[in-house]
């Protein structure tokens, strides 16, 4: 009765701008979970899977080539992105792995995050002449998968062996599964 009463009392238009303002305040207050997206390159060559070795808080880590989505792109367009800075090498993504959501706490730090992994394969080519890797990156390392399980407790998260398991199981979803609509890269909602 409230909703009815609040209608007939107010112009429509100024109800419905304080309900949708309302709701807007409480989907975004700071208590709201929100998980860390992230994409990952799987890349096998010649039986070989290609990982990086990094600094992080817990120390020196293997991870897939990996990191996290920024604004204004799409999955694809962060893959190709975090591949390129961490290996040097331009990626192509052939095939979705799979989508991961996992949480891991991060004992050095003492956080607690929860990742939403987009894990693509593909291929490489080679590494550019004269680029640097990200910061943090201290090599490249192309891995049997053999290596990569028995390396299992230096990766930086479960999700690296998943990954690769994954793949080495087959796993290949087609591209056109993620969609990225077009206010990412205007930073509007266009509606629809």
């Amino acid at each position: 009765m409230l909703l009815a009463r609040e209608a007939n009392t107010r112009p429509v238009g100024e109800f419905l701008s304080a309900v949708i303002a309302g709701y807007h305040r409480a989907m975004v207050s700071p208590e709201r979970w929100r998980p860390a997206v992230t994409v990952a390159a799987v890349i096998e060559r010649d039986g070989r899977y290609l990982l990086v070795e990094e600094h992080t808080a817990e120390g020196l880590r293997l991870n897939n080539p990996a990191g996290h989505l920024e604004p204004g792109e799409s999955p694809l367009q962060g893959v190709v992105r975090e591949a390129l800075e961490e290996t040097g090498c331009r990626f192509e993504p052939q095939a979705l792995v799979g989508v991961y959501l996992a949480r891991l706490p991060r004992p050095a730090t003492g956080a607690d995050v929860t990742y939403l992994r987009f894990a693509f394969c593909g291929s490489v080519g080679e590494p550019e002449a004269g680029r640097a890797l990200d910061a943090g990156i201290v090599r490249t390392l192309w891995l049997t998968p053999q290596q990569v399980e028995a390396s299992r407790d230096r990766h930086r998260s479960p999700l690296v062996w998943q990954c690769v398991s994954d793949h080495l199981a087959g796993r290949r979803h087609p591209l056109q599964l993620i969609s990225t609509h077009a206010s990412v890269y205007a930073g509007v909602y266009a509606g629809g």
